[in-house]
């Protein structure tokens, strides 16, 4: 029976502080205090999750302190391009020895860091993980059954948090690669825009089965690179996530895509949405990474131009289309990283 803070009331957040109201008390910051009010006192998160009502045990807060006050375990859901600042607003109230979990998929524009490394940074000194996987929030708050990763270079902490924050629909295993869970999850939403895309195209089932394989084979050559366990593709945060989010009208990242590949704008289509797209960000920063480690990253590049509106979305697999031929198993054993 964990006492339980969960930062940021997006879908997400909210699903999850919503989750852990069965294993104990939860609290659930919100940047805006009149949807910390509307959550505290209604049950409801209207913007985010329209319909549904929360536990009535759920507390919600717009106070950093107030939220953070005799947690033992803080679980951060914020975006990505606001993690740092709201790390900085929220370290002076966690004591040391608190776990903090980053629920976020991306990677940080400026620095290309991963959230954990980012966390690191501003609380240093506090056990630290990722828990990420095939999480779609619509699902979970439905009471569906679901999986999910908890990624600790601590095995013991891992062990420990496994059990508090399971719940008999969500299932968690543990993982002690958070690199390659980090990189899966986060290149997995440049992915899941370009199956979009495909689908945005009336393509078939056979162009987005070619994108998420190949995809994977990308996610997997970067994340080797960067130092990420080969077989943590394969798992939840991997394979799992990537089917999930490039097959599922529930994924903000894969509605991007179709309309992307229907013609429509980038900039159109955000401003309709009151979630974030966290692929249209990461893109740049995955092949940043991927020109340093010398690991060609096609698919995201071709979504990047896209996204950028240098390229249209029938463009963009035409020239993937005519890439060189390769091997299908070319790269994926770690002595050469072509594609």
């Amino acid at each position: 029976m964990a006492r339980i803070a969960v930062i940021g009331a997006g879908s997400w957040g909210t699903t999850f502080a919503a989750l852990q109201c069965c294993n104990g008390h939860a609290t659930l910051w919100a940047r805006r205090a009149e949807l910390a009010a509307e959550i505290d006192r209604q049950a409801t998160n209207r913007r985010y999750l329209p319909g549904v009502q929360l536990p009535v045990s759920l507390r919600a807060t717009a106070s950093m302190a107030e939220v953070a006050a005799g947690a033992e375990v803080v679980a951060v859901a914020v975006p990505t391009h606001g993690f740092r600042a709201v790390l900085a607003d929220l370290a002076p109230h966690v004591p040391p020895e608190v776990p903090v979990i980053s629920l976020a998929k991306g990677l940080e524009q400026r620095t290309r860091k991963r959230m954990t490394e980012v966390i690191a940074e501003v609380l240093p000194g506090h056990p630290v993980g990722v828990l990420t996987g095939p999480n779609l929030a619509g699902e979970i708050q439905a009471g569906q059954p679901a999986a999910s990763v908890l990624a600790m270079a601590d095995e013991a902490a891992a062990s420990d948090l496994q059990p508090a924050l399971a719940t008999d629909t969500f299932r968690i295993y543990t993982n002690d690669d958070v690199v390659g869970c980090e990189v899966a999850g986060a290149f997995k939403n440049v992915v899941a825009i370009a199956a979009g895309m495909a689908d945005g195209m009336d393509l078939g089932d056979n162009a987005r089965a070619a994108i998420v394989t190949r995809g994977l084979a990308e996610i997997s050559r970067l994340g080797a690179a960067l130092g990420g366990d080969p077989l943590t593709f394969s798992g939840l945060a991997g394979l799992g996530d990537l089917v999930a989010t490039c097959g599922s009208a529930r994924s903000r990242n894969h509605r991007v895509g179709v309309a992307l590949g229907r013609g429509r704008t980038l900039d159109a289509v955000v401003a309709e949405m009151s979630m974030v797209a966290e692929g249209v960000k990461s893109a740049p920063v995955v092949c940043e990474l991927g020109a340093e480690l010398g690991v060609e990253v096609p698919i995201a590049e071709q979504t990047m131009a896209v996204c950028e509106g240098r390229l249209r979305a029938s463009d963009a697999l035409a020239a993937l289309m005519h890439r060189p031929p390769r091997k299908e198993l070319h790269g994926l054993g770690g002595a050469t990283m072509g594609s």
